[in-house]
């Protein structure tokens, strides 16, 4: 039975049933396929996605963009200087006007909170595209990912080496509702938000799963399906990058740690990378990097989510 996830906010893939994540996970297979048959498929024809930019993007922008002109809608690009919210306009006011013009609202921003605030007073549906504290698009794609070449994903091992940021947070999250083993390795001071890490291990008792917190990267690697990577300073703390650089610099994921993996691991990056630090080229650019597919996948999971819940 299909489940309806019309009017549904997307905040957090904690928010999400396993079976509303089969669901996105299930419908994008779908779309993509559509999309490689060149078969056109508008179920959003007359609709309009407003989206929200207060921090730059690539791939969310283009993707959401994309993802909205091929399911027969329209996207409306918002940056930080063409709305007031927050500068004289309160994020309540400024969901209720938006309300009244669109059909979906995405929002790229700092401010968990924001988010929050945005979908409470929202009457349409509202799609976090990130925050400092989760960036759930981007775990539902690598879920999607994945599965794709694993086919399955409860009981699989993935090692997040980096730091404890919103890609750690929804790896935990989207870990724990599938049955995944989430192992996120950081160093000291730097280790992922304690109040995320008992929710995720709330999530993780009901499938089977487990979350750990590590600081070796061989250990956390050892017997890993998956090796995942992200930057070690995130858009806003470019002032702490040379700090940053010291901290983590046993944290690297090169041919080195992946020897201590499975043979078959994959190596997964949200982009965009900064080569040489978090990751080396000979990984990123070789035969277990999946990095690319997962930045195509964006594309569809994100056409998923907006088919279902506009």
């Amino acid at each position: 039975m299909a489940v309806d996830m019309k009017g549904k906010d997307l905040i957090s893939i904690h928010d999400l049933s396993r079976e509303e994540i089969n669901q996105i996970l299930d419908t994008a297979h779908i779309l993509k396929m559509k999309h490689k048959l060149s078969e056109l498929y508008h179920p959003l024809k007359g609709k309009t996605l407003g989206m929200i930019f207060q921090k730059s993007s690539t791939r969310t922008r283009v993707s959401f963009e994309v993802g909205m002109y091929q399911l027969g809608g329209y996207a409306l690009f918002l940056s930080a200087n063409d709305l007031q919210l927050n500068r004289g306009e309160t994020v309540a006011d400024t969901a209720r006007n938006l309300s009244r013009y669109l059909d979906g609202i995405m929002i790229r921003t700092f401010s968990h909170q924001d988010v929050v605030d945005l979908a409470e007073y929202s009457s349409v549906p509202v799609i976090n595209g990130l925050t400092d504290l989760l960036h759930p698009c981007q775990v539902l794609s690598d879920l999607f990912s994945i599965k794709e070449k694993k086919q399955d994903l409860e009981g699989l091992k993935l090692a997040y080496i980096g730091d404890g940021n919103n890609m750690a947070h929804s790896l935990m999250f989207g870990g724990a509702k599938m049955g995944m083993h989430v192992v996120i390795c950081s160093p000291s001071g730097f280790e992922p938000d304690s109040e995320i890490t008992r929710l995720s291990r709330l999530d993780a008792t009901r499938t089977g799963a487990t979350i750990n917190i590590l600081d070796n990267p061989v250990d956390a690697v050892r017997t890993a399906d998956i090796i995942y990577t992200d930057v070690w300073a995130s858009m806003g703390q470019e002032e702490e990058h040379e700090k940053r650089l010291k901290s983590f610099s046993e944290y690297q994921v090169n041919g080195t740690l992946l020897e201590n993996a499975k043979e078959d691991v994959l190596v997964m990056h949200c982009l965009p990378a900064h080569r040489g630090e978090e990751i080396t080229d000979e990984v990123i650019d070789g035969p277990r990097s999946i990095v690319f597919d997962q930045a195509e996948n964006r594309l569809h999971v994100q056409k998923a989510v907006m088919a279902l819940v506009m």
